[in-house]
């Protein structure tokens, strides 16, 4: 697996542990645990997702997500409660995929997933939010599906092309933030900064 392939694999991982940690974890772990996806040597350190408690633990985490994210505000506490979860998993899971016996690349990949993750549960967090405030039930599991079904496929593409998963990795980066900065204005559309010496009635 060559550069480019393994930093595709590692900004995948990292983005998609943003929106649904406990299910990356978990598809990354039976895949390996079935040999779907064979593990090159530099990569061995993925073998722990495989182990029976990982899987069983990250399936009962991923159930729980699914069902409370498709509720509205739970989602919201939910993702408040994984705000240091996902960017640290995404860190973690970077970390594991590049070379070890080189470290800068290792302190390279640890920064960029973490930051990775941040920015795509962020973005997650502030688009959901807004969603909330519909006032009918059915958009929040709209999009909590839709976000099921992307993170899954995009998932079985990371294993299957890397390369492709490096442009999927970029492409989501820049999305997201744009969606942080998206939702920043729009925030400031609803809350405008108070003019000096305005008060609020």
């Amino acid at each position: 697996m060559g550069i480019i392939e393994i930093l595709g694999l590692a900004g995948s991982l990292s983005l998609l542990s943003g929106w649904r940690f406990y299910l990356t974890i978990f598809a990354t772990g039976l895949a390996m645990h079935f040999d779907i996806v064979p593990l090159p040597e530099n990569l061995a350190m993925l073998d722990v997702l495989a182990s029976p408690w990982v899987l069983g633990i990250s399936a009962i985490g991923a159930v729980a997500e699914f069902f409370a994210d498709k509720i509205a505000w739970l989602d919201s506490i939910w993702d408040g409660l994984h705000t240091l979860v996902r960017p640290v998993g995404g860190a973690l899971l970077a970390l594991a995929v590049v070379d070890s016996s080189d470290p800068t690349w290792q302190v390279i990949a640890f920064l960029l997933g973490g930051g990775a993750a941040l920015a795509s549960h962020a973005t997650k967090s502030t688009a959901r939010a807004a969603v909330n405030t519909s006032p009918e039930p059915f958009s929040n599991v709209v999009v909590s599906t839709i976000e099921d079904v992307a993170t899954g496929g995009l998932l079985v593409l990371a294993f299957a092309n890397p390369v492709a998963a490096l442009v999927i990795a970029v492409s989501l980066l820049a999305l997201a933030i744009w969606g942080l900065w998206a939702g920043y204005r729009a925030f400031r559309r609803v809350f405008p900064k108070p003019v000096a010496g305005q008060t609020r009635q």
